[in-house]
């Protein structure tokens, strides 16, 4: 049996009251890309500080490439199979770019650092200080591939690319998809999604919403359907099986998302006189939107959430206690 790249169960990290993730369960399978979708604070760079063994969980385990995260002496072995791409990557200002990959290729090897360079190149013998965004998060793509690993894991790893690199750089994850490399990914761009993921899992204040295909993701995601009518409308008409969203917008007009058979929307617009009605193809926005609905409620856990990332508010730096720190 083949075992999962990642395989989650119960993962739960709370930093004191503040939840970062919750009864996290998901299963990541070998050689795929796989997606890990939510806005910013979602909880989506806890998770991957916790498989990477950065975080100790407050309860729950995973098991990266099969060796579990609580092994510790196993978990350092397997972490030489393993590809890292932080959210905001840091290297030391005063050295050069060749000097810090040098040093990477010590620890880990760099039999692909020339064919990585070749591929995204970077002004190796300047020193990282006067790097560009977008040279610093080429340099970590080098660093996270050039050692062979079995799995990538990055965070945002984007960001700060231009449009051509981007592009660059979706055709090498799905080359080393075809090769036989796993790939985890959060993102909160949903274009990134559709480009270049086999299965994404949506977290939504740091629980899983959602484990799907793309293909079936964007199959089910059905029309967009936006109405314009002189009469006052009640959402309530519009609450049939095939609906996926609906909602009245500021300017009062109706705009449903809607899947499979449309008799009932047939039927409910009878009711109404129409100014206007548009039908379009869904993106998968309007799908991922419906996750992150405020009409779908607040969690009942009694647990605040944090705002503008994954730690509590105000807080940009990992817990201060020695002990929430996973040994390295």
């Amino acid at each position: 049996m083949t075992v999962p790249a990642i395989d989650i169960e119960g993962l739960t990290k709370f930093y004191g009251d503040v939840r970062g993730v919750e009864d996290l369960d998901l299963t990541v399978p070998e050689g795929e890309l796989f997606g890990f979708l939510g806005p910013n604070g979602a909880g989506k760079s806890t998770t991957i500080r916790l498989i990477l063994g950065f975080l100790k969980p407050t309860e729950g385990t995973a098991s990266v490439l099969g060796v579990p995260i609580d092994d510790r002496e196993a978990f350092i072995d397997v972490r030489n199979d393993i590809g890292h791409i932080p959210g905001d990557p840091q290297f030391y200002d005063d050295v050069t770019g060749r000097k810090t990959l040098d040093y990477l290729a010590s620890l880990s090897g760099d039999e692909r650092r020339e064919e990585l360079l070749e591929r995204f190149p970077v002004p190796l013998d300047r020193p990282v200080r006067g790097y560009s965004r977008g040279n610093r998060q080429k340099l970590a793509i080098v660093q996270a591939f050039m050692h062979e690993p079995r799995l990538v894991v990055m965070d945002e790893p984007t960001s700060g690319l231009d449009p051509l690199v981007q592009q660059e750089f979706y055709e090498f994850l799905r080359e080393e998809r075809d090769r036989g490399v796993s790939v985890f990914f959060s993102t909160h761009i949903l274009s990134e999604v559709r480009e270049v993921c086999d299965q994404v899992a949506i977290i939504r204040k740091g629980r899983l919403v959602a484990v799907e295909h793309i293909d079936d993701l964007l199959e089910r995601s059905g029309k967009v359907v936006t109405v314009q009518t002189p009469d006052t409308i009640d959402i309530a008409d519009f609450d049939f099986e095939e609906t996926i969203d609906a909602r009245i917008e500021p300017d009062g007009s109706l705009r449903l998302v809607i899947s499979g058979n449309y008799d009932g929307l047939v039927d409910a617009l009878e009711r109404y006189d129409i100014d206007d009605l548009e039908v379009r193809e869904t993106a998968i926005e309007d799908v991922f939107m419906h996750f992150y609905d405020a009409e779908n409620g607040d969690e009942s856990a009694g647990a605040r959430e944090g705002t503008d990332d994954d730690h509590p508010v105000g807080d940009d730096s990992e817990p201060e206690d020695a002990e929430e720190v996973a040994d390295a």
